[in-house]
């Protein structure tokens, strides 16, 4: 279960409730695959009338102009446009702007992609508390982009990425408390825990993270922390399959047709005639 951390992922920050979305994320561990899907963001309704207030400098309305065109809800997608409102955004102090101004230039949308100011922005809302902000510092650590500067090769820091993930997590962040269970897991930055890697599954699981009810499925499936139970690894592969997640529904339909050939009665021979 040793091994290096496969993550990818971007957490960006939804409309005006403070809901978070997870851009793709995969786990590789070893037979479990895991993955947690976006969220799609909310209509923001009135458009013009979120124009006019975003023209007229409310952070709050330029984030959510951004939004609106970076996911394509009730306007055009249009990155170019995104980036520009949350940069305005996020000039004005809005912690979520820069979180997801950051996630633009992580991924080369509406800007040439730069880990170093998918970094700096990450940080800038890191530093003011912002959970997603917070999670994707670690990740970056984690997947070795974290260094500033360009043109360096990748160099993971797991205990930094570990650091953050953990800030992230104590404010009930269910990503990172995902990734925090998944460093546990496969002793990533930290001694191999399982215990604790279930309790962190189970803290973000309770928050209806797709990843984590997979990866609880997959620990029951095969006995890994806790002892090896179908009928509770079925449930949890339910509850995934439920939010999306077509590798549940593949594990799922696998231990149903186990389970249904396991009950199967054997059948008593017929005894032969006596002669």
């Amino acid at each position: 279960m040793g091994g290096g951390l496969g993550v990818g992922m971007l957490f960006r920050t939804l409309i005006v409730s403070t809901l978070f979305v997870a851009g793709i994320t995969s786990f590789a561990l070893s037979s479990c695959t895991t993955a947690a899907f976006d969220t799609p963001p909310q209509s923001p309704g009135n458009l013009s009338y979120l124009d006019q207030k975003a023209e007229q400098g409310d952070s709050n309305a330029q984030f959510q102009m951004g939004i609106a065109y970076e996911s394509g809800v009730g306007i055009v997608q249009n990155y170019p446009e995104a980036v520009r409102w949350y940069r305005k955004a996020a000039e004005r102090g809005h912690s979520g702007a820069k979180n997801n101004l950051g996630a633009m230039y992580a991924k080369g949308l509406g800007v040439p992609q730069s880990d170093s100011e998918a970094m700096k922005w990450y940080l800038w809302a890191a530093v003011e508390g912002h959970p997603a902000a917070e999670n994707n510092v670690g990740f970056m650590y984690a997947s070795g982009h974290a260094a500033l500067g360009e043109g360096k090769a990748p160099s993971a820091d797991p205990e930094e990425a570990l650091k953050w993930y953990r800030k992230a997590a104590a404010k009930d962040y269910a990503p990172a408390e995902f990734n925090l269970g998944m460093s546990y897991f496969q002793g990533v930055g930290t001694a191999q825990n399982l215990s604790k890697a279930l309790k962190w599954f189970h803290r973000a699981a309770r928050h209806g993270l797709v990843a984590a009810e997979n990866q609880l499925g997959c620990a029951y499936e095969h006995g890994r922390g806790v002892p090896q139970d179908y009928e509770t690894a079925i449930k949890w592969y339910q509850a995934a399959a439920e939010h999306g997640s077509v590798e549940a529904r593949r594990s799922l339909d696998i231990l149903n047709a186990f389970n249904a050939h396991s009950r199967i009665e054997p059948q008593t021979p017929t005894p032969e005639p006596l002669h």
